[in-house]
């Protein structure tokens, strides 16, 4: 079986800042839900909603911290590491979900546009502007080791972009008295972050269905391995990722001396190593000339 190994995941490492992150975001998240209550902007409520999403992927990237810190089981042989991935999942659909409700909202008022007080709320989106450059700043070094700190860092430079829109918008309302530009930037906020959603929401898919990882070739890895001296032939070969920083290989080789298969074996964990950084490599070593008698009696 296989620990847990949550200290290792790339989430875990940025733990304390997630934390910190988590903190400012729910703090702020009060405050706008009530501004954008008090003031009647969607563009703020939108922004308010935005940073609910945050909360729970935030929060959610933590709670897979910890369930990921409990050992393996016979059930579960590598303990708790998807958490991590299932928890980004959640993140990318529960945002496309919010993106209908806003859109589905500023439609609405396309048609009744309602007073909105643009002053409390320009002060409003100008504090949460503040708020969401420092969880920008906390979660920046993460986003590109953790699928979970990706999903929250996405979250957050939405609510920040969101957070400039609505400070666009009150500007407008205060110097023009244009109100149809609070429902406009409400849907321009729910519109922004479709795109880096779904390739989110991809790269999870591609991980839970045992997808290759990116950064790996599977031609040039294969290659590598028949490179191998006394290897004549590699196959059954699968590279998959569990958890973000945590890559796993499985494959046959065939060796044309079974004396040599330590050799064989020790040089293919060193390739996998040092140039997939792959550590976690599970490989079995066959004897080409009872492969070949195999074969002979399955014709």
């Amino acid at each position: 079986m296989h620990g847990g190994g949550a200290a290792g995941t790339a989430a875990a490492q940025h733990a304390g800042r997630l934390r910190w992150a988590l903190a400012l975001t729910a703090t702020y998240m009060v405050a706008e839900v009530v501004g954008g209550l008090v003031t009647g902007s969607l563009a703020l409520l939108a922004d308010a909603a935005h940073m609910m999403t945050d909360v729970g992927g935030l929060a959610l990237a933590l709670l897979a911290i910890r369930f990921a810190q409990r050992e393996a089981t016979p059930q579960r042989t590598y303990g708790y590491l998807r958490m991590e991935v299932l928890s980004a999942l959640t993140n990318a659909v529960v945002l496309l979900l919010l993106t209908v409700y806003i859109l589905y909202e500023a439609y609405q008022r396309f048609q009744a546009p309602p007073e909105i007080r643009s002053g409390p709320m320009l002060v409003v989106a100008a504090i949460g502007l503040v708020v969401n450059l420092i969880s920008m700043r906390l979660l920046a070094g993460g986003s590109s080791e953790s699928l979970n700190v990706k999903g929250a860092y996405f979250e957050v430079l939405s609510d920040m972009l969101g957070s400039i829109g609505v400070i666009v918008a009150a500007l407008l309302m205060m110097w023009k008295g244009w109100a149809l530009a609070d429902p406009i930037i409400g849907a321009g906020i729910g519109l922004f972050i479709v795109p880096r959603t779904w390739t989110l929401l991809k790269q999870v898919t591609h991980i839970l269905m045992e997808g290759t990882p990116a950064n790996v070739d599977l031609g040039i890895l294969e290659r590598k391995l028949m490179e191998i001296p006394g290897v004549t032939a590699v196959h059954d070969l699968h590279v998959w990722t569990v958890t973000s920083g945590f890559d796993a290989m499985s494959g046959h080789l065939v060796v044309a001396d079974i004396s040599r298969g330590r050799e064989a074996l020790r040089e293919a964990r060193r390739v996998m190593k040092d140039e997939f950084g792959i550590e976690h490599v599970t490989v079995q070593i066959e004897d080409e000339a009872i492969r070949a008698e195999e074969a002979v009696l399955h014709v």
